[in-house]
Protein backbone atom coordinates (compact mmCIF):
# COMPACT_ATOMS: atom_id res chain seq x y z
CA UNK A 1 0.00 0.00 0.00
CA UNK A 2 0.92 3.35 -0.81
CA UNK A 3 2.28 5.02 2.66
CA UNK A 4 1.82 8.72 0.53
CA UNK A 5 -2.37 7.85 0.29
CA UNK A 6 -2.37 6.77 3.95
CA UNK A 7 -1.44 10.07 5.33
CA UNK A 8 -3.65 12.31 6.41
CA UNK A 9 -3.23 16.12 6.91
CA UNK A 10 -5.65 17.92 9.33
CA UNK A 11 -8.68 18.84 8.82
CA UNK A 12 -10.89 21.39 6.88
CA UNK A 13 -14.03 22.56 7.88
CA UNK A 14 -15.18 19.98 4.95
CA UNK A 15 -13.76 17.17 6.39
CA UNK A 16 -10.23 15.10 5.81
CA UNK A 17 -7.69 15.76 3.04
CA UNK A 18 -5.18 13.11 1.97
CA UNK A 19 -1.41 14.04 1.70
CA UNK A 20 -0.52 13.95 -2.20
CA UNK A 21 -3.39 13.88 -3.44
CA UNK A 22 -4.43 16.14 -6.57
CA UNK A 23 -7.50 17.80 -5.71
CA UNK A 24 -9.36 19.94 -8.28
CA UNK A 25 -11.80 22.68 -7.44
CA UNK A 26 -14.73 22.90 -9.59
CA UNK A 27 -16.57 26.13 -8.65
CA UNK A 28 -19.70 27.51 -10.41
CA UNK A 29 -23.35 28.43 -9.76
CA UNK A 30 -24.22 24.99 -12.41
CA UNK A 31 -27.86 25.79 -13.23
CA UNK A 32 -28.27 23.82 -14.14
CA UNK A 33 -25.01 21.58 -14.10
CA UNK A 34 -24.63 20.63 -17.66
CA UNK A 35 -22.89 17.78 -20.16
CA UNK A 36 -20.53 20.46 -20.90
CA UNK A 37 -19.61 20.85 -16.96
CA UNK A 38 -20.02 16.71 -16.78
CA UNK A 39 -17.05 16.09 -20.02
CA UNK A 40 -14.45 18.77 -17.75
CA UNK A 41 -14.82 17.09 -14.51
CA UNK A 42 -14.84 13.65 -16.46
CA UNK A 43 -11.35 14.67 -18.24
CA UNK A 44 -10.01 16.27 -15.21
CA UNK A 45 -10.01 12.90 -13.70
CA UNK A 46 -8.41 10.69 -16.34
CA UNK A 47 -6.06 13.10 -16.82
CA UNK A 48 -5.05 15.90 -14.36
CA UNK A 49 -7.07 15.08 -11.10
CA UNK A 50 -6.85 12.26 -8.20
CA UNK A 51 -10.47 14.17 -7.35
CA UNK A 52 -12.66 16.65 -8.11
CA UNK A 53 -14.73 19.05 -5.60
CA UNK A 54 -17.81 20.66 -7.53
CA UNK A 55 -18.51 23.50 -5.62
CA UNK A 56 -21.77 25.59 -6.30
CA UNK A 57 -21.51 28.71 -5.61
CA UNK A 58 -23.88 30.78 -2.99
CA UNK A 59 -24.69 34.13 -4.58
CA UNK A 60 -27.75 35.75 -2.76
CA UNK A 61 -27.78 38.60 -4.94
CA UNK A 62 -28.43 35.99 -8.28
CA UNK A 63 -31.68 34.44 -9.61
CA UNK A 64 -31.80 30.74 -10.07
CA UNK A 65 -33.64 28.54 -12.01
CA UNK A 66 -33.34 25.83 -9.92
CA UNK A 67 -32.95 25.88 -6.15
CA UNK A 68 -29.75 25.12 -4.48
CA UNK A 69 -30.98 21.60 -2.92
CA UNK A 70 -32.25 20.91 -7.02
CA UNK A 71 -28.57 21.52 -8.13
CA UNK A 72 -26.61 19.69 -5.32
CA UNK A 73 -28.95 16.32 -5.71
CA UNK A 74 -28.52 16.81 -9.74
CA UNK A 75 -24.90 16.58 -9.50
CA UNK A 76 -24.35 14.15 -6.67
CA UNK A 77 -26.64 11.37 -8.89
CA UNK A 78 -24.39 12.22 -11.90
CA UNK A 79 -21.61 11.42 -9.86
CA UNK A 80 -23.17 8.35 -7.51
CA UNK A 81 -20.76 5.56 -8.45
CA UNK A 82 -17.77 7.82 -8.75
CA UNK A 83 -15.99 8.03 -5.65
CA UNK A 84 -13.55 10.65 -6.57
CA UNK A 85 -16.05 13.11 -7.12
CA UNK A 86 -17.68 15.14 -3.96
CA UNK A 87 -20.48 17.61 -3.99
CA UNK A 88 -20.02 20.98 -1.73
CA UNK A 89 -21.65 24.04 -1.60
CA UNK A 90 -19.66 27.31 -0.51
CA UNK A 91 -20.44 30.91 0.53
CA UNK A 92 -17.80 33.39 -0.25
CA UNK A 93 -14.76 33.71 -2.65
CA UNK A 94 -13.85 30.74 -4.40
CA UNK A 95 -9.95 30.87 -3.71
CA UNK A 96 -10.80 30.71 0.17
CA UNK A 97 -12.98 27.44 -0.04
CA UNK A 98 -10.15 26.22 -2.38
CA UNK A 99 -7.79 27.03 0.41
CA UNK A 100 -10.32 25.45 3.39
CA UNK A 101 -10.51 22.29 1.75
CA UNK A 102 -6.94 21.45 0.77
CA UNK A 103 -8.00 22.16 -3.02
CA UNK A 104 -4.65 22.01 -5.42
CA UNK A 105 -5.86 23.66 -7.96
CA UNK A 106 -8.77 25.44 -9.78
CA UNK A 107 -10.21 23.84 -12.75
CA UNK A 108 -12.10 25.44 -15.37
CA UNK A 109 -13.90 25.10 -18.59
CA UNK A 110 -13.03 26.86 -21.66
CA UNK A 111 -15.35 26.65 -24.96
CA UNK A 112 -14.22 29.41 -26.70
CA UNK A 113 -12.11 32.40 -27.21
CA UNK A 114 -14.27 34.85 -25.54
CA UNK A 115 -14.24 32.19 -21.80
CA UNK A 116 -10.18 31.98 -22.31
CA UNK A 117 -9.93 35.59 -22.14
CA UNK A 118 -12.42 35.68 -18.95
CA UNK A 119 -10.53 32.95 -17.48
CA UNK A 120 -7.29 33.60 -18.29
CA UNK A 121 -7.59 37.08 -16.32
CA UNK A 122 -9.17 35.25 -13.46
CA UNK A 123 -6.41 32.98 -13.21
CA UNK A 124 -3.98 35.57 -13.23
CA UNK A 125 -5.72 37.40 -10.45
CA UNK A 126 -6.28 34.43 -8.63
CA UNK A 127 -3.11 33.48 -8.86
CA UNK A 128 -1.33 36.69 -7.74
CA UNK A 129 -3.49 37.02 -4.45
CA UNK A 130 -2.91 33.09 -3.41
CA UNK A 131 -0.88 31.55 -5.33
CA UNK A 132 -3.31 28.98 -6.27
CA UNK A 133 -3.01 27.66 -9.94
CA UNK A 134 -5.68 27.08 -12.38
CA UNK A 135 -6.10 23.88 -14.72
CA UNK A 136 -7.92 25.20 -18.06
CA UNK A 137 -9.86 22.34 -20.20
CA UNK A 138 -10.84 23.06 -23.49
CA UNK A 139 -14.21 21.50 -23.65
CA UNK A 140 -14.78 19.08 -26.50
CA UNK A 141 -16.25 20.47 -29.63
CA UNK A 142 -19.51 18.55 -29.49
CA UNK A 143 -20.03 20.55 -26.22
CA UNK A 144 -18.81 23.88 -27.28
CA UNK A 145 -22.35 25.33 -27.88
CA UNK A 146 -23.68 24.01 -24.57
CA UNK A 147 -24.33 26.59 -21.52
CA UNK A 148 -26.49 27.03 -18.76
CA UNK A 149 -27.60 29.80 -19.86
CA UNK A 150 -28.64 28.38 -23.39
CA UNK A 151 -30.45 25.34 -21.50
CA UNK A 152 -32.23 28.04 -19.15
CA UNK A 153 -33.67 30.17 -21.96
CA UNK A 154 -34.42 26.50 -23.42
CA UNK A 155 -36.51 25.37 -20.47
CA UNK A 156 -37.94 28.77 -20.66
CA UNK A 157 -39.92 27.98 -23.75
CA UNK A 158 -40.09 24.57 -22.56
CA UNK A 159 -38.38 23.15 -25.18
CA UNK A 160 -37.01 19.25 -24.52
CA UNK A 161 -33.11 19.47 -23.10
CA UNK A 162 -32.41 16.24 -21.96
CA UNK A 163 -29.82 15.97 -24.54
CA UNK A 164 -27.93 19.08 -22.98
CA UNK A 165 -28.26 17.40 -19.67
CA UNK A 166 -25.86 14.64 -17.66
CA UNK A 167 -28.34 11.57 -18.01
CA UNK A 168 -30.07 9.88 -14.46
Amino acid sequence: MNKTMDKINAPSSQGWQREGLKIALFAGSFDPFTIGHKNIVDRALKSVADEVIIAIGINYEKKYMFSLEERLQAIQKAYENESRVRVETYEGMTTDFAKRVGASFLLRGVRSVKDYEFERDMAEVNHRLTGIETVLLFTDAQYSCVSSSIVRELISYHKDVKDFLPST
